[in-house]
């Protein structure tokens, strides 16, 4: 334990050194920052991208950037305000401060910022909100997205205010409501312990008291993916797929390129949800930087894996022509396939109990690579 601990410390702590420079000065050079959106509990910031093509009535796209991440590092990196303005939506990015987590991290472990009407995720909501009215968009086509700990927190958001997003797309993320605390929220990310899948679906249904339809979902996740284990993206799979009473069984199984692709569809056809697992890609974004339909700019977590999941997701939230994502050689594998249910891992002894010396070596640890407040 100890030694997985130690090396998740150590990558995130590198990754925080590597990304500093880059988040010091360059918050991208369209991102306006949106004061006055409410009371704002978590203390985020706002940035937000309007092109000067919108239309009263366009989509809104909500993207929460990663740790060691700012709001323009990720929207340079995923190229979702280059796509914002060719197809004529609006972009919020909230934004994390050091005060509130070292790496930069939403707090998507904290029940005080990942519950509804609490904290963070309360602050997201009030951007959402007032940004909806400011310009005139449409509230039903609200859409949220992002990357580790921001996929993390666009579970928080789909679970606590799914009144305000029509969809969601998750990439190198983790379920909702499976951590606790920090140490809990790092067994997770190892893919150790964790609810049971029915637990995971009662949680959303107890987040809010929502009665209306659910947000669609897109999961993505490398399949090499050392810093959140890929089991994840099946939990998270499981827990949406519960909420729309979709069956184990995809309706389609296809490579996209080198990638594995999977959807689920209710009895009238509508997709609600996809899952993608990008062929030997580690932690982050996966984009196409080169040839049709190129999107971002690779970085640290900002990866080339020949597929834009910017555009894809897009496509797949109806936001552009689904013939206007990038062509690469796809092959349908099977119609109606059974796929077996991943459930989590057993849970395990909660670390977050431990006293004595080891307690007290993990926290010096953590607080040293500023992952604990």
């Amino acid at each position: 334990m100890m030694r997985g601990l130690g090396n998740i410390v150590a990558r995130l702590t590198a990754a925080r050194r590597a990304a500093d420079k880059a988040t010091s000065h360059n918050h991208g050079q369209s991102l306006i920052e949106m004061k006055g959106f409410g009371s704002n509990p978590g203390n985020l910031l706002a940035r937000t991208f309007v092109p000067s093509n919108l239309r009263r009535g366009a989509p809104l796209v909500v993207v929460l950037h990663g740790c060691t991440q700012n709001a323009g590092v990720y929207d340079v990196g995923s190229g979702w305000s280059q796509l914002a303005r060719r197809e004529g939506f609006a972009v919020l990015f909230p934004e994390q401060q050091r005060a509130n987590n070292a790496n930069l991290c939403f707090n998507w472990y904290l029940p005080a910022d990942a519950r509804r009407d609490r904290g963070e995720a309360m602050s997201i909501s009030q951007m959402v909100k007032h940004m909806t009215v400011q310009h005139g968009l449409d509230q039903a086509r609200v859409y949220v997205t992002g990357l580790s700990a921001g996929g993390a927190m666009t579970s928080v958001m789909l679970a606590t205010y799914p009144e305000l997003f029509a969809g969601g797309a998750i990439i190198a993320g983790l379920p909702f409501a499976t951590a606790n605390s920090l140490p809990d929220a790092l067994g997770r990310m190892r893919g150790q312990g964790g609810p049971t899948r029915k637990s995971l679906a009662d949680r959303v249904r107890a987040a809010s008291d929502h009665a209306g339809p659910m947000p669609s979902l897109s999961v993505w996740h490398g399949t090499q993916d050392t810093i959140v284990d890929p089991s994840n993206a099946s939990a998270i799979v499981n827990q949406w797929r519960d909420i729309h009473g979709l069956g184990t069984s995809p309706g389609l199984v296809e490579t996209v390129g080198r990638h594995r692709r999977e959807v689920w569809r209710d009895p009238d056809g509508r997709a609600l949800v996809e899952r993608y697992d990008i062929r030997g890609m580690g932690h982050g974004t996966p984009l196409a930087t080169r040839g049709n339909g190129a999107c971002g700019k690779a970085g640290p977590h900002m990866l080339e894996a020949e597929i834009c999941s910017t555009r894809r997701i897009a496509a797949f939230w109806g936001l552009t022509d689904a013939n206007s994502v990038s062509r690469e050689p796809r092959r349908k594998i099977v119609e109606r396939v059974a796929v077996p249910d991943a459930e989590p891992a057993s849970p395990r002894t909660h670390v977050g109990h431990r006293t004595g010396e080891v307690g007290a070596i993990i926290e010096d640890a953590l607080r040293a690579a500023g992952l604990m407040r």
